[in-house]
């Protein structure tokens, strides 16, 4: 138990900007071990998004609720998905070799591919989770759990999404200067078998109010499929800011799914 929760620790620290025991260190064994717990950080992410969103919209308009509460979600993470999510852009917009690529990547400057494509992935998310949430999720309290769920779920499996590479793909740099690079080259089936059970159990929880919305599942992994393919294609793998983009794509494709269940189906 206490090396789990060393293990469950580095993933806080690593992927969060929680504050930790000063005993936690990037160990690479630990790192290797801690992506099981990558759709657990998803649930205390969602939950916070969910909390700063549920307090403020005592306040203020639901909009400004919906905009703190992806406030809250950046700052837990420290962007460190955003950051990936634009990174990405950068380097297969403005790049077209593998080391073009992976060189602008490597670059903490942020370009205009990268810079565009995050605006135009907060506005969706910001219109998305606009849509998802009514004045009833705060006049009812089963409502707001099943917001609640939604935020969590979101956020578990998209992070489930993009761990799963991991298990299925190679890392793409063949150097040492990525932080990510530890995570991404040993796991054991406890690393997968945590992994899937983090990032579907809100889900499944969730399902027991409406089944229909196990569907989603398919949109998210298409999303997932198609964008480690495409990773393969060019850069012969994937790197973290792949994965970072992976996450938030995927929680996109999560909420627009849940929208299109709940209009259509």
């Amino acid at each position: 138990m206490k090396k789990q929760l060393h293990i469950f620790f580095t993933a806080l620290m690593f992927y969060t900007r929680i504050p930790c025991p000063k005993n936690i260190d990037h160990n690479p064994d630990y790192l290797n071990k801690a992506s099981r717990y990558f759709p657990l950080i998803g649930w205390i992410v969602g939950g916070i998004s969910f909390l700063a969103f549920y307090g403020a919209a005592f306040l203020v308009s639901l909009s400004a609720a919906v905009i703190i509460g992806m406030i809250a979600g950046i700052l837990t993470t420290g962007a460190f998905h955003e950051d990936g999510f634009a990174d990405v852009c950068d380097g297969f917009g403005g790049g077209w070799t593998k080391e073009k690529i992976l060189l602008i990547m490597k670059d903490s400057a942020i370009g205009a591919y990268g810079a565009i494509g995050v605006v135009l992935l907060f506005l969706l998310k910001f219109q998305l989770l606009s849509e998802l949430v009514t004045t009833e999720t705060i006049t009812n309290q089963q409502s707001a759990f099943t917001i609640l769920l939604l935020f969590i779920a979101g956020h578990s499996i998209s992070r489930l999404a993009a761990i799963s590479i991991v298990f299925t793909h190679e890392y793409s740099r063949e150097d040492a200067t990525s932080k990510s690079k530890p995570i991404a080259k040993n796991f054991s089936w406890k690393e997968v078998l945590g992994s899937f059970f983090f990032g579907l159990l809100p889900l499944l929880v969730l399902s027991f109010f409406q089944y229909q919305l196990l569907l989603v599942i398919i949109p998210v992994f298409l999303a997932r499929y198609f964008l480690a393919r495409y990773f393969q294609k060019w850069i012969d793998g994937y790197t973290g800011d792949c994965l970072g983009a992976t996450q938030q794509v995927c929680e996109v494709i999560f909420y627009l799914s849940v929208i299109a269940i709940w209009k259509f189906i």
